[in-house]
């Protein structure tokens, strides 16, 4: 035994249990890829979402509305405004104060009404979770009628349907009912 690399009286079955056990190695591997890539879609579910360039994260259930100090936990329907020299942000709990912010505070900020002012709304439709919102710019979005967070009651869709509305009905509708 002492001259022997290896004490097995049968080299011919330790090769056999070698390859058997690389077999039983490789199958596993593939099987973890197998399982792993489906495994790996649903982790990538769970990263952060992806926001618009331009955009500041909102920290859901932290931020607040600039208007009405809501906090903003509702997905599909905050809202926010970046614009001017510092890039000054704006987060909203919907759209209607959004429109109401805009319109009370245009001459404190000249800035929002310059078309390169960035806005952006969730698409009420498409928006399944805070880590898959569809973004869109509120004044070429649609909207229909739903509840809403503070009552104005509408939500932004990219579609056209026989009951939308273009932003600027939605804007007359919301200044109407004031709050």
């Amino acid at each position: 035994m002492c001259g022997k690399p290896f004490p097995i009286d049968n080299r011919d079955a330790w090769l056999e249990s070698v390859r058997d056990g690389r077999r039983r190695f490789l199958g596993g591997l593939a099987g973890g890829v197998v399982l792993g890539l489906p495994l790996s879609g649903l982790l990538a579910g769970c990263t952060k979402p992806a926001w618009p360039e331009g955009m500041t994260p909102i920290n859901w259930e932290r931020d607040t509305c600039v208007r009405c100090n809501m906090v903003l936990d509702d997905h599909r329907f905050a809202g926010q405004m970046t614009g001017g020299e510092r890039n000054t942000v704006f987060k909203f709990c919907e759209v209607g104060c959004l429109i109401i912010w805009l319109d009370r505070s245009h001459e404190r900020f000249p800035w929002m009404l310059d078309p390169a002012t960035r806005m952006w709304v969730p698409d009420h439709a498409a928006s399944s979770g805070r880590n898959q919102i569809v973004w869109l710019d509120p004044r070429t979005s649609r909207y229909v009628p739903t509840r809403s967070p503070m009552g104005y009651n509408f939500g932004a869709v990219a579609a056209t349907d026989a009951r939308s509305l273009d932003f600027a009905q939605v804007s007359e509708r919301v200044l109407a009912a004031g709050r």
